[in-house]
């Protein structure tokens, strides 16, 4: 993940500065236990300014608003009790070249200021710090005692300290450039990293950015570089430090990650602000998707493989309950034949009633012919209740198999790609394990939505709507409560997938283009995605039915009829959003 440099603060502050400079602060609201919003208002527009201390992604940026949940964090409290209704009125950087900055808040513009906020983008020990004018401590993100920082301690009702200044040189555009050459070349090294460690405020990010806009290679080596290649490289060095002093900053999507240099190949964005919420929203997004999905793949497997060997076993049970006949008729046989037994036998021959083929039944030599027909007896009946009591087990299992493996394959379609509704269709999912007691209460979701995730969304050939369901809970929302008289219901046969609902009006009759749409959309959405077909079922949604005590999306159905699907050819569908 790009983390933000000082480059990119600096041109974030710069436009905060134009445009929400002053503001009045209305409300603070903390998103998480990394992130808080605080409502501004100017006399033109209302927004979100973030602060994050994320350690990985601490950022200032304007963002979307929060979510309307109860905020439960005494952090956001205390700043909302001190700063609400007071006036923001400056943005500064609190000391030159350092990742830190200085939120000025007063009665109004004009006024002494009143509390400064300081935030701190210093990775893992990223911070936001509440001071009074005279630079006292009232409270922070993360309070740090003496036995966790032996070089700065911030603690409530302590005075301020800024972060240690680094002992890295401070790039200038008066530096000659005989010393600025010496300096990078003294201690042969990778081109970007030399800079990186050299020169404050220079990222690994920005170092690379300058020696492609040198025509460099971020890697070479210092002692391999010719005059020429100095000069280029001394020369993009001076137009970043231009482009810091005028505030000419271009903000754009760079592979992937974004720039503000405005150097290279790049995708405009007309706001910093804007491309740095969308980026690290994104980032965010995806590395808690990976996150939970990862724990619940892991959680899922453990089951799974403790139902397959259950399963296994209780199938070799029945295997072995099917020899039931057969011991009663080879214990009919010795009753039969009991004329023929003779002492001290362990073995006897006697033709079957029906083939006459010999049939070969071992005797218990210390037992009797009629002894040995009781004990085959025994055996039988003892086979025929084993069977009886494993059939429900086995049928047990094998349900909640294709349960497990239908969540399983939900979560899969959720990590494909990084969005709020797959987020969201993730934790519902997580939610759905714990009510179903896979899970422990502990480990649900802080929050709720303030409304349910969408379905997915296609449009058929023939401008019909698809609606497909990202988890359980939207599929029997889908099938149970959605669907109507005259839509189609769709899913693979006997593959764990989604439901899939074909919505027709009143009266229309779908074609057959529409239904091998919906068809492939379904094989899509299954554990059959990367066959090249894969067999669907399509009938009414009044004849699925869900069984008395079956699991989320478990369903049963009748009068279906099979289609192939093919799952590869769904990219020329069209894909909707709700």
């Amino acid at each position: 993940m790009q983390t933000v440099d000082f480059t990119t603060l600096i041109a974030l502050c710069t436009e905060l500065r134009q445009e929400w400079v002053p503001a009045r602060l209305e409300n603070v609201y903390q998103r998480d236990r990394h992130t808080i919003s605080m409502s501004l208002r100017t006399l033109k527009k209302r927004g979100w300014l973030t602060l994050s201390w994320h350690p990985q992604a601490a950022r200032l940026c304007i963002d979307d608003p929060p979510p309307r949940h109860p905020d439960t964090f005494t952090f956001s409290q205390q700043l909302r009790h001190q700063l609400s209704g007071l006036a923001l009125v400056n943005i500064e950087a609190i000391a030159p070249w350092e990742r830190s900055v200085d939120l000025q808040f007063a009665n109004r513009p004009g006024d002494s200021v009143l509390w400064h906020v300081y935030l701190e983008v210093m990775g893992k020990y990223s911070n936001v710090i509440l001071t009074t004018h005279r630079n006292q401590v009232i409270t922070a993100a993360q309070q740090v005692g003496d036995k966790q920082s032996s070089v700065r301690s911030i603690q409530t009702g302590q005075p301020y300290e800024p972060p240690p200044s680094q002992s890295d040189a401070v790039p200038s555009l008066e530096e000659p450039m005989e010393d600025w050459h010496e300096r990078l070349a003294l201690v042969p090294g990778p081109l970007w990293r030399n800079l990186v460690k050299l020169y404050r405020g220079v990222s690994p990010v920005l170092a690379r950015s300058l020696a492609a806009r040198a025509g460099l290679e971020p890697t070479i080596s210092t002692d391999m570089m010719s005059a020429a290649e100095w000069e280029a490289m001394h020369t993009a060095w001076q137009q970043w430090l231009h482009l810091l002093n005028q505030n000419e900053f271009q903000a754009g999507w760079q592979g992937a990650g974004y720039t503000v240099t405005g150097w290279g190949h790049y995708t405009p964005e007309d706001s910093v602000q804007r491309l740095v919420s969308q980026y690290y929203k994104q980032e965010l997004t995806q590395q808690e998707l990976t996150q939970c999905g990862h724990q619940l793949t892991q959680k899922l497997d453990g089951y799974l493989k403790k139902l397959y060997r259950k399963a296994a076993d209780f199938q070799q049970r029945l295997q072995a309950s099917e020899q039931s006949d057969e011991l009663k008729q080879k214990a009919d046989l010795l009753m039969a034949y009991q004329h023929q037994w003779q002492p001290g036998m362990t073995t006897i021959m006697l033709p079957d009633f029906e083939t006459g083929a010999e049939i070969s039944i071992p005797l218990d030599p210390t037992k009797n012919g009629i002894q040995n027909a009781q004990k085959l007896y025994k055996k039988h009946q003892k086979t025929k209740r084993s069977r009886t009591a494993v059939l429900p087990l086995l049928q047990e299992a094998e349900d909640e198999i294709r349960y497990l493996e239908q969540v399983d394959e939900a979560i899969a379609r959720t990590l494909e790609q990084a969005s709020d509704d797959n987020l969201a269709a993730l934790y519902e999912i997580r939610d759905e394990l714990i009510q179903q007691g896979y899970l422990n209460p502990d480990q649900q979701r802080q929050g709720s939505r303030d409304k349910p995730t969408n379905f997915y969304h296609y449009q058929s050939p023939s401008g019909f709507d698809i609606l497909i369901g990202r988890n359980n809970r939207q599929n029997d929302e889908l099938t149970f409560r959605l669907a109507n008289d005259y839509d189609i219901w769709f899913h693979t046969q006997e593959i764990p997938g989604s439901h899939v609902l074909l919505r027709l009006p009143a009266g229309q009759v779908a074609d057959d283009v529409d239904l091998q749409c919906a068809a492939d959309l379904a094989a899509h959405y299954s554990r059959a995605r990367q066959s090249e077909q894969a067999p669907v079922i399509y009938t009414a949604p009044k004849l699925v039915f869900k069984p008395k005590g079956a699991k989320p999306g478990m369903v049963i159905y009748k009068q279906e009829t099979v289609i192939w699907g093919y799952p590869q050819k769904t990219a020329k569908y069209n894909s909707l959003h709700l």
